[in-house]
């Protein structure tokens, strides 16, 4: 009996981070996207610091770590970039390391969930 549940934790807890990952799809139309992206100049008016991995299996979670997908439907979420900030869901940072990357505004984690 123990050992069903220790099954069922694991399982829980592997799929529990596997349905956060960041594959993101950068659309051409505001229509297509799930979230309403903004650039900013300064990581203090960042909701969330980004940073861009090269490969798909380097994203982590919902931590702010991007793989970029050519096509939307192997995205996790489609996002397009406004012109302007309050037009924007989410405003987000590019940060140069990984170890950056995270939320600074925590209200609006659901966005990329």
């Amino acid at each position: 009996m123990k050992f069903n549940i220790y099954i069922i934790l694991i399982y829980l807890f592997i799929f529990s981070f596997s349905g956060y990952s960041q594959k993101i799809y950068s659309s051409q139309y505001e229509y297509q996207a799930d979230v309403k992206v903004f650039v900013v100049d300064y990581m203090y008016q960042a909701d969330l610091k980004v940073f861009k991995v090269e490969h798909e299996y380097q994203t982590k979670g919902n931590i702010g770590l991007w793989f970029f997908i050519d096509n939307s439907y192997k995205s996790d979420k489609k996002i397009y970039f406004v012109d302007y900030e309050y037009q924007a869901d989410l405003k987000i940072y590019m940060v140069k390391y990984g170890y950056q990357a995270g939320w600074k505004n925590k209200e609006k984690i659901y966005l990329l969930l």
